[in-house]
């Protein structure tokens, strides 16, 4: 029997995922994937051979060499093409601005400036209530306070008019519409004819009665009448002296009021309905003409898409988590402040007089994670816009930057301070940065993403090669520790004998292998080894880029439409934003040094707790986020790999230069890691690895993960401190 030729089913299944037809020359079709990693393909197979799948089953195709990404311009396809590259952080967002009719009718919501009427089925919703009671009621009642001033002038009595409608209308502005008097149009009375214009074509195929077809798909164009709007006349009541009245004594309050609602109110990101309708209140209702002011409730019935002043019809939106300004998230934007007040205050207030020592190092690990997002935003723009070359240093160098940046300053305090326990901490977030990488990202990936989609699938091989190059970096970090403990000394502490017992002469404590006291052991072999480790690691990078850039230049097939992209950051702008954030960065890893060491004096949790958990996954906070969204896109391929890039990061480029700023600057750093960071790393690759195996995961698979991450966690929270804290 003929084995059927193999097809691409592209179906309800997998919303996200497109496919484009493109005809060749001999009159075929080549269809690719659009957005995924590898193509999705469903195999139609005779009984002749393997089992065949059913129609609509998804699976990988071994053959498929190359990997399709449809994007709408060609800085979108360089971002595209480097998250599939090794050695470079993977970025979700756009690091260009999409045309507002391209995006999503979510997106184009989150967008709205408030000036659409649109048709809505109800408006008593929970966050419209709950408006009423945190923000509705106080607003308008200093409106109605206003209100009796502006009467009391005499001039201003008509700006007291605006002000007790304005007060009506802000405890309840939902559904109705701020209008000019002007511009009002009776859209009642616009009523559609039954005039309708056919397109030429249609003439044509109606003339023909043989081949005219039945149904007619496409839209017929409908002449709509509209009145035609009178001339706008020219308002000048900025001459007039309730005008003047109203500037000097209502505007300035109200401006106080509406600036703290929107504060308030945008703060909170899903909130932020209210802060746009504040701010249209403030900066266009409160400066027009009060006899322009018309305030109308809005009919369903008679509803459409108008353009008014103000039109607001909820004050509460889950979907604000994904609003942008100039393609920063939202909340990246909203902690901005956060960073200068913990610099401000880190470096004025260092006797504690307003701010404590535990406020201090919360507020600097935190304003961590707003820095971390800049960042990265600003490698993928520059690696968006700039060659292969550029993009690899740019990734090496500033990819590293967040946890170089605190590894540094911790190390250079304890060296001054002559404490071995800031040594430790490093370690520990050194281990803690693994562990979280190889457990915790991917398994909550695996959990949001299996939650959504019941089953996910990624390429085998290629989570196999991530995961033999965690096994060698794992490998080369921990070589020096496994020396240490082949050939150093045993050494045990508080030894007691027992009495009468002569098989057991000393009972002994905390028996470790010591590798100080043998300087000889030291200089003669594990700092070569270190130092050799240290070479190989970085060549093994490097030999992976080259890998990425010249074996696999055949596997990324991208679609660029034709569209003139406009960047959010010019390759200027990101190396400025990327130098700031460094600078930053640099003060907000110093002050957590500073206020972090009365936590380790006086806190009973174990430092090495301290060291896995806080210090090491809140600056990952991002690349968390970049990979669970991944995951809700089906795309679990780049969320595993976000945590591999990190890990991969970690091994092969920030524990060397550790190594070499130690060479140049002696700080007392020896790549040499206590037992339980050596075995929960082990055993966090092998589990890995184990789950990796079948190229297919779920939400249970996730969990797993998840759950042996915190089991390791809850170890290090037990664990007695290190013994040089």
């Amino acid at each position: 029997m003929q084995i059927q030729p193999e097809r691409l089913f592209v179906g309800p299944h997998h919303p996200d995922v497109g496919a484009l037809a493109t005809p060749s020359p001999d009159g075929s079709v080549h269809h690719f994937c659009q957005f995924t990693p590898k193509c999705l393909l469903a195999v139609s197979r005779g009984t002749h051979g393997n089992s065949p799948l059913r129609h609509g089953e998804e699976g990988w195709h071994d053959g498929t060499l190359r990997t399709t990404i449809r994007v709408d311009n060609e800085v979108e396809a360089h971002r595209e093409a480097n998250n599939y590259k090794f050695g470079f952080r993977k970025w979700k967002g756009n690091v260009t601005e999409k045309p507002i009719e391209d995006r999503s009718d979510i997106d184009k919501e989150l967008h709205t400036d408030l000036s659409i009427v649109k048709n809505t089925e109800g408006l008593f919703f929970v966050g419209n209530i709950v408006y009423v009671f945190l923000f509705g009621w106080w607003i308008s009642l200093i409106y109605l306070l206003i209100c009796p001033v502006m009467f009391l002038t005499v001039f201003g009595v008509p700006y007291g008019k605006v002000c007790l409608k304005l007060a009506w209308y802000i405890i309840w502005p939902f559904g109705k519409s701020v209008q000019r008097a002007c511009h009002l149009v009776d859209m009642s009375a616009v009523k559609p004819t039954n005039c309708d214009i056919v397109p030429q074509e249609h003439k044509d195929l109606v003339g023909d009665k043989d081949c005219a077809p039945l149904l007619v798909s496409s839209p017929l164009p409908i002449k709509i009448p509209v009145p035609t709007l009178p001339p706008r006349k020219t308002r000048k009541h900025w001459c007039r002296v309730s005008t003047f009245l109203w500037l000097l004594l209502g505007y300035p309050v109200l401006a106080v009021v509406h600036c703290l609602a929107f504060v308030l109110s945008w703060l909170p990101v899903f909130t932020i309905p209210i802060a746009k309708m504040n701010s249209r209140i403030l900066t266009t209702v409160l400066l027009m003409a009060p006899e322009d002011i018309e305030i109308h409730s809005v009919d369903k019935k008679d509803a459409c898409e108008t353009r008014v002043v103000l039109y607001c019809y909820q004050a509460f939106n889950v979907y604000y988590y994904k609003y942008t300004v100039q393609g920063i998230n939202i909340f990246a934007l909203n902690l901005l402040p956060l960073v200068f007040v913990t610099v401000i205050a880190g470096y004025t207030d260092r006797e504690h007089e307003y701010f404590s020592t535990e406020t201090m190092f919360t507020i600097a690990i935190v304003s961590i994670i707003p820095l971390s997002y800049y960042i990265g935003m600003g490698i993928a723009s520059i690696s968006a816009q700039s060659n292969f070359a550029v993009g690899a240093v740019v990734n090496a160098t500033f990819g590293s930057i967040t946890e170089m940046t605190f590894y540094i300053t911790a190390l250079l305090r304890g060296h001054r301070a002559g404490s071995n326990c800031y040594e430790e901490i490093v370690k520990s977030a050194l281990a803690g940065t693994l562990i979280g990488c190889i457990l915790f990202i991917p398994g909550i990936c695996m959990t949001i993403g299996g939650i959504k989609h019941s089953e996910q699938r990624f390429n085998s091989r290629s989570a196999g090669v991530s995961s033999a190059l965690l096994f060698i970096s794992i490998g080369g970090v921990f070589a020096p520790t496994l020396f240490s403990k082949t050939f150093g000394n045993l050494v045990c502490e508080s030894c007691s004998s027992t009495p009468g017992n002569g098989t057991v002469p000393f009972t002994c404590k905390d028996c470790h292998y010591e590798t100080v006291a043998d300087p000889h052991l030291i200089l003669s072999h594990i700092e070569p080894l270190v130092y050799t480790i240290s070479v190989l690691l970085p060549a093994s990078y490097l030999i992976g880029l080259i890998f990425t850039l010249k074996t696999h230049a055949h596997i990324y097939d991208i679609h660029v439409s034709d569209s003139h992209p406009v960047v959010h950051w010019s390759r200027w702008r990101a190396l400025a934003v990327l130098i700031f954030a460094t600078v930053l960065m640099a003060s907000c890893a110093d002050l957590c040094t500073v206020n972090i060491e009365p936590i380790l004096s006086h806190s009973s949790i174990s430092q090495y707790f301290i060291g896995v958990s806080v210090l090491a996954m809140v600056p990952e906070l991002p690349e968390i986020v970049n990979g669970i969204q991944f995951a809700l896109q089906n795309n679990i391929s780049l969320s595993l790999e976000v945590g591999n890039c990190i890990a991969v990061q970690v091994c092969m480029i920030q524990i060397p230069l550790l190594v070499l700023f130690n060479a140049f600057y002696d700080v007392g750093f020896m790549l040499v890691f206590s037992d339980i960071h050596l075995w929960a790393s082990i055993f966090s690759v092998i589990l890995v690895n184990y789950i990796f195996m079948d190229g297919k995961c779920d939400y249970f698979q996730g969990t797993a993960l998840v759950v042996v991450y915190f089991i390791i966690l809850a170890v290090y929270f037990f664990a007695p401190s290190p013994r040089s804290c």
